[in-house]
């Protein structure tokens, strides 16, 4: 092989692996700052929904944190967020919506956004929901997904803090993987 062409794929990996290497530590960041409850509502991002409506384990460890911290305060309120997919049965905020009243969450507690298909749309639509004037809100979700959530809400003139939620390691790293990509396309086009 030529000279040139050894040293270009060189470069490509190294520039290949400072980049996975950035996006992991980017995804870390996400995870701050934690929720304390001074953020009157909270977003609960959806996740796939098997047919049935059973969830996904990514939903269900996102809803179960979001259960516990409803717990602790009262007095917030909650979004949840996600239309239906085409392999969906049903709307994602509409399960979301029976688990966390099977948990005992108040249905005067909960707003339904069933429109959103992505991620932004997720945060756009939950924020018409919210009353005039909200600035602060809580996200919810797996652990890998809350940093380029957080750029989104952020792209809405949002702050958010975040409820972390573990991502299941049967699929951590296909979904980490994936993320990667984007979270780099967030940052490049901006949603």
């Amino acid at each position: 092989m030529k000279k040139w062409l050894v040293g270009g794929i060189v470069i490509i990996l190294c520039i290949g692996s400072a980049l996975y290497i950035w996006l992991e530590q980017e995804m870390k960041r996400g995870t701050k700052p934690m929720a304390d409850g001074t953020a009157q509502y909270v977003i609960v991002l959806g996740a796939k929904v098997k047919p049935g409506g059973i969830l996904s384990l990514s939903l269900k460890n996102r809803l179960e944190e979001a259960v516990s911290y409803l717990n602790q305060y009262p007095d917030v309120k909650v979004i949840v967020s996600g239309g239906q997919g085409a392999d969906e049965d049903r709307t994602e905020a509409s399960a979301m919506l029976s688990y966390l009243q099977d948990k005992g969450i108040d249905r005067e507690r909960i707003l339904v956004e069933e429109q959103s298909t992505s991620t932004y749309e997720n945060l756009l639509f939950s924020k018409e929901l919210l009353p005039e004037g909200t600035k602060r809100i809580t996200i919810v979700s797996n652990d890998f997904h809350l940093q380029r959530a957080k750029y989104l809400a952020q792209k809405l003139d949002l702050e958010a803090d975040v409820v972390v939620a573990k991502t299941p390691k049967s699929v951590e790293a296909k979904l980490k993987l994936r993320e990667r990509a984007a979270l780099l396309k967030t940052y490049i086009i901006g949603h």
